[in-house]
């Protein structure tokens, strides 16, 4: 199921646990100017192993990283014992030869469904989740995604052309022609 967000809203913030792959903790606001594919799964869902992280590895592997970013976001909402922690991650990591950031999301102790799963509204895993360059949810979808639909999608993301930043004028009113006092005529 794919759905899109209605106008392209923002994605909520990142509620990570514990980072690999990445020299510093990621957040979305630092990603800006870059398209963000972010791919939530679990070590034993067989349709992540199967399909979703080897696509997270292509299109890793296919994009140049100043464009686009991959993150992974371990989402653990069964089998917390065995698959919850950072030392199991860490291993399914180098198994795997993950090569791109991956997150393990915040726990929700009270509940079993961790932080930012709930704040994507995400149905389960895999699930993609795509940010234009400013930020926006282009994509939310649950379940495997072809290939080339996914990469249709980042094309077309990465064409877009980049807004223009809003000119900025100084509250003063003052510009390159000076600064007149309040109320009065530009010369």
């Amino acid at each position: 199921m794919t759905a899109a967000a209605p106008f392209f809203a923002p994605a909520p913030p990142l509620q990570v646990a514990h980072w690999f792959n990445t020299p510093e903790p990621l957040t979305l606001d630092s990603l800006r100017g870059r398209v963000v594919v972010l791919h939530a799964f679990q070590m034993l869902c067989p349709g992540c192993v199967e399909h979703g992280i080897p696509q997270a590895r292509r299109v890793h592997e296919a994009f140049a990283q100043d464009q686009l970013v991959v993150i992974g976001l371990h989402t653990v909402f069964e089998h917390h014992a065995v698959q919850g922690t950072p030392e199991a991650l860490q291993a399914f990591i180098h198994e795997y030869r993950l090569r791109f950031p991956i997150g393990l999301d915040q726990p929700d102790t009270p509940r079993s469904i961790p932080r930012t799963m709930q704040s994507l509204s995400l149905s389960g895993t895999p699930s993609l989740v795509v940010l234009d360059p400013q930020g926006r949810v282009r994509l939310h979808h649950f379940g495997h995604l072809d290939d080339l639909r996914l990469g249709a999608l980042l094309g077309r993301l990465l064409a877009e052309p980049t807004p223009a930043a809003p000119a900025t004028v100084p509250a003063t009113g003052c510009d390159d022609g000076g600064c007149p006092l309040p109320d009065q005529p530009r010369p």
